[in-house]
């Protein structure tokens, strides 16, 4: 028998980068099918168009990823997609209303405690982003090669019987002092931002980098992403919001059983 499904007044998902290797889909899926929620946020990036434009990768499981946020929708939560800077390409049709999903650039949340949050990828206010597209193309390649050190790494530890996650790529980035000055640098100007537009907080994705951190009173959430950290911001009914890393979850839901049911309903 699977577990009931956790409930939650909104999740937060940003990153999945679909339609490449890295895209950890089969954890992704483990998580869907283990919670539930009335508002679902696909916060920039999900589908990953540069590396498409590049190479056609897509698995089954990449499918099974969009098939369960279409359930979410055909089932009553209110899901906004919000664009990012991978996902460009669905800008040119932003704002669009299909039912229960809504595509949007930038969207405004009120949680169930009155707090006024912000909702964005965060591309927009990276400067590599918006001024040197090359230089993030480039980083994107670099990248792409630690996210496939990963696959082989993780491999190995499966062999010697550990199940968890673990992210070389994270591990070298976080160990370079530009890096964590970049993070910190995106922060508070994301902070900046809300402290103009009178926000009590942002939640947004783009650094892959899962954060909550209080700047006087202004919350900045990063969900983090579905490559290397495998996390997720969660609301609750009570509208405080928390971060579930999914990295170290064992997977216990019997996805091809129930994928071949619900072909057969």
């Amino acid at each position: 028998m699977e577990p009931t499904a956790k409930h939650f007044k909104s999740i937060f998902l940003s990153d999945i980068h679909l339609g490449t290797k890295g895209c950890q889909s089969e954890r992704l899926l483990d998580f869907l099918y283990k919670h539930t929620c009335d508002k679902l946020y696909l916060v920039g990036d999900i589908i990953d168009g540069w590396k498409l434009e590049q190479r056609i990768y897509w698995p089954q499981e990449h499918t099974n990823v969009i098939r369960k946020f279409l359930s979410f929708a055909k089932n009553g939560t209110e899901v906004f997609y919000i664009t990012g800077n991978h996902d460009e390409f669905l800008r040119s049709f932003s704002p669009l209303n299909l039912g229960n999903i809504k595509m949007v650039d930038k969207v405004e949340h009120t949680t169930n405690n009155g707090r006024k949050i912000l909702v964005v990828h965060g591309d927009e206010f990276d400067l590599v982003t918006r001024h040197s597209k090359w230089v993030s193309v480039f980083g994107s390649w670099v990248y792409e090669f630690l996210i496939s050190m990963n696959t082989v790494i993780n491999f190995v530890r499966r062999i010697f019987g550990v199940k968890n996650y673990w992210s070389f790529s994270a591990y070298i980035k976080y160990k370079v002092k530009n890096a964590v000055n970049f993070i910190s640098k995106y922060e508070t100007t994301l902070v900046n931002v809300c402290k103009k537009k009178s926000y009590d907080g942002v939640i947004c994705g783009h650094i892959h980098h899962a954060a909550i951190e209080d700047y006087e009173g202004i919350t900045y959430h990063n969900c983090g992403d579905w490559v290397e950290s495998c996390t997720a911001l969660v609301e609750d009914h009570n509208g405080n919001i928390s971060l579930i890393d999914y990295s170290k979850e064992n997977l216990t839901i019997n996805l091809k059983r129930i994928l071949t049911a619900e072909k057969a309903a």
